[in-house]
């Protein structure tokens, strides 16, 4: 950007009168016809909050019901659909599409200097189709549901007394809503960069975006197929996958993972974009090693592609292939482990803000690193043979993905909230809902590693009395978590309305995003501005207000 007319620093102004969200029409109908992409984003936002909210309700039932080592508040068979539920509707409908579809349709266009995204009116066709998936998916979760577990193994799937076809259905629609909104960022970012917007100028966010998005596009096409196989051999009876029609269960792994764990990485590379963008403002310093951060989003996106035979251990695939995925999968940890290095380092000697986002980004570095070493240990082949099917694969799981997405999630919401709304948040409640979340994912999921080295199986309705402190001690941390999460969503509600004027740029940030006004307009910028130097520009005295320089200009 041009140093000496782009506004960056916030002076407190007036809400801005004139923003996406009252200009140019308002009212229900103009939100649900819209190609704004900051509407889009923002009506993301919200479903997948809701969702969120679905997922987190069965979950605490599910918890309810291991309180005790019987019959608690279910019988078997509707245990088995909660935790297919929760699995369904946290992983499709809310983790993956929650931080790529949400903040990343808010955002990327304006950090580019774009004004909208490459194709508008297929970004609102990728919301309804989400909707179409999610509607169908919920509908078949109220009429009879699901007992397989979220990965839909067979032969459950197929020999199911559930109906389960209408919730395989809703996921595969969903996958084209991903399709959609991958393919549109990455044309976005391809062919739409504001003037002196080189690759390397690019904030951090857009490139694990980008990264995010090819992923998006390769793989879901495979987890569409696969579903639409079970979907048809559970409706036909055909034999595709069901070993007592002449099927190969295993095959089905390889199909289903050959998604799903890349999807692991759809899930954790936007909140590694989040991280990217929070530590920065929040230690008011440059990003430490901006190419390494940059290309390590596509090294995790290439090298994931080629880790999903580390679902298969116990599968009965030879030694050879079981060394070498074990291999490749902790090759994802020397990508990751350069972001966290780089994250670190951009602390030190860092002008540290202890703010309710920089909390957050310190709950994600301890689940992402604690996580991931157990996903190293998990990738161990013979550690992986005494802990496959326990609870410490759950722990793993909800450390790794569900708790380093939640932080990022959060850190975003509370980062972006001036951004989006012009209104602040209370900082003090703030901090306190953060805790309490930080310390109730601990309270629940530390109990469950233990649970699993002990050898408690997951998914089982009942257990031995011996697993009993434990399990109470998890649902008590759910409890915890639970309670916090609540607080987050009442605060953030009342700020909506009665949170103060934020002003432009609050945290003080050099991110691009924070150049135009709170709310920012319809167009983003009033004219199309001119990039001069890279991503945050800590190095350089904080830029007066003024107004971007217009078009045609070339940068240095």
């Amino acid at each position: 950007m041009n140093p000496s007319s782009a506004p960056t620093r916030s002076d407190v102004p007036a809400y801005n009168p004139r923003n996406y969200l009252n200009s140019p029409a308002t009212g229900l109908r103009s939100w649900l016809v819209t190609q704004d992409h900051k509407r889009i984003g923002v009506m993301f936002m919200i479903a997948t909050t809701v969702f969120f909210a679905v997922g987190g309700l069965f979950a605490m039932l599910i918890r309810l019901e291991l309180l005790t080592p019987g019959p608690t508040i279910v019988d078997a068979m509707t245990y088995n659909r909660l935790f297919t539920l929760h699995g369904v509707v946290m992983v499709f409908l809310f983790m993956i599409p929650a931080i790529p579809s949400g903040f990343g349709n808010f955002l990327l266009p304006i950090m580019l200097g774009a004004k909208d995204v490459a194709f508008p009116k297929l970004n609102l066709l990728s919301f309804y189709v989400y909707l179409l998936g999610a509607v169908l998916a919920l509908w078949g979760m109220i009429h009879g549901g699901a007992d397989t577990g979220w990965t839909f193994y067979t032969p459950y799937s197929t020999q199911t007394v559930t109906r389960i076809v209408p919730i395989l259905l809703g996921v595969f629609i969903i996958g084209f809503s991903s399709i959609l909104t991958g393919l549109n960022f990455i044309v976005t970012t391809h062919t739409l960069r504001a003037p002196g917007m080189t690759w390397t100028r690019m904030p951090l966010f857009i490139w694990s975006i980008y990264a995010t998005s090819v992923i998006q596009v390769l793989a879901t096409p495979v987890l569409g197929m696969t579903l639409l196989l079970v979907a048809v051999e559970n409706a036909f009876g055909w034999g595709i996958f069901d070993p007592a029609r002449g099927g190969d269960p295993v095959l089905f792994q390889h199909f289903f993972w050959f998604y799903s764990h890349p999807a692991v990485y759809i899930m954790v590379l936007p909140g590694m974009a989040v991280i990217s963008e929070v530590v920065c403002a929040f230690s008011r310093k440059n990003i430490f090693g901006y190419n390494a951060v940059a290309y390590s989003s596509l090294g995790i996106a290439f090298v994931g592609f080629f880790t999903w035979g580390h679902h298969l251990f116990t599968s009965g695939q030879s030694a050879f292939d079981a060394g070498i995925f074990g291999v490749l999968s902790m090759f994802v940890g020397i990508f990751t482990a350069i972001k966290v290095f780089n994250w670190t380092a951009t602390m030190y000697k860092g002008s540290i803000s202890f703010k309710t986002p920089f909390a957050y980004f310190v709950g994600f570095l301890f689940f992402l690193v604690f996580g991931g070493m157990t996903g190293v240990a998990l990738a161990t082949v013979s550690l992986d043979v005494h802990w496959q099917d326990t609870y410490f694969v759950v722990a793993h799981f909800h450390f790794i993905m569900v708790g380093s997405v939640i932080m990022a999630f959060l850190a975003a919401l509370h980062y972006w909230f001036p951004k989006i709304t012009g209104r602040s948040y209370p900082e003090g409640w703030g901090l306190v809902g953060a805790t309490l979340v930080i310390l109730g994912f601990n309270f629940t999921f530390i109990p469950q590693f233990l649970l699993g080295n002990e050898g408690m199986p997951r998914r089982y309705f009942s257990y031995p009395e011996r697993f009993w402190a434990l399990n109470v001690a998890s649902t008590a941390g759910a409890s915890v978590l639970a309670f916090g999460l609540l607080l987050i969503l009442v605060y953030m509600l009342v700020s909506l309305k009665w949170g103060p004027v934020a002003g432009q740029n609050p945290w003080h940030s050099r991110g691009f995003e924070w150049m135009v006004p709170s709310p920012p307009p319809p167009e983003n910028w009033e004219t199309t501005p001119v990039f001069s130097h890279g991503p945050h520009n800590y190095d350089e005295p904080e830029e007066a207000p003024g107004h971007v320089h217009p078009e045609p200009r070339h940068a240095s």
